[in-house]
């Protein structure tokens, strides 16, 4: 097929905040910091992934995602590649992703390693209970004010 459009990556940029991680829907591919170039390859347009980890389930889904959300936008002509290297680390996250992390109820990553509080209740009364959460990007904890559980999403 011919792509019928040839919008700038800026654009495609700015398309790509509306497709949504399949694991936490409410931060974006772009929030996530995964989409790591954006560029045309004579009427092809390229766009390499950068999963959060090299084994994610989510990694064909989100390649999914992405073209849908393109073809829907006139471009028919889309090569998705997954990058490994470098690796994702979360300091790839952007703040407004962080800020809705905590406000859909998981606490953001921090270098100091678990959550600064309770994404729930803001306490620092805060427990691990398990490295492993509800996704390997994610650990479990417990708030001892308010007694919710709530993930907590791993500095990588």
């Amino acid at each position: 097929m011919v792509t019928l459009i040839r919008p700038d990556p800026a654009q495609i940029k700015a398309w790509l905040q509306d497709v949504p991680d399949p694991e936490i829907p409410v931060i974006s591919v772009m929030d996530l910091g995964i989409v790591r170039d954006v560029s045309w390859r004579g009427d092809v347009l390229e766009i390499a992934v950068t999963p959060t980890y090299s084994g994610c389930p989510a990694t064909s889904v989100i390649a999914m995602d992405i073209e849908t959300a393109l073809k829907q936008r006139g471009i028919d002509a889309v090569n998705i590649r997954t990058q490994l290297s470098p690796a994702w680390t979360t300091d790839w996250l952007t703040d407004g992703a962080k800020a809705k992390l905590e406000a859909y109820g998981i606490a953001p990553p921090r270098p100091a390693g678990g959550p600064a509080h309770c994404p729930h209740c803001k306490s620092k009364d805060v427990e691990k209970v398990s490295q492993f959460g509800s996704t390997p990007c994610k650990a479990q904890w417990r708030c001892q004010a308010c007694l919710e559980p709530f993930d907590y999403f791993k500095c990588i």
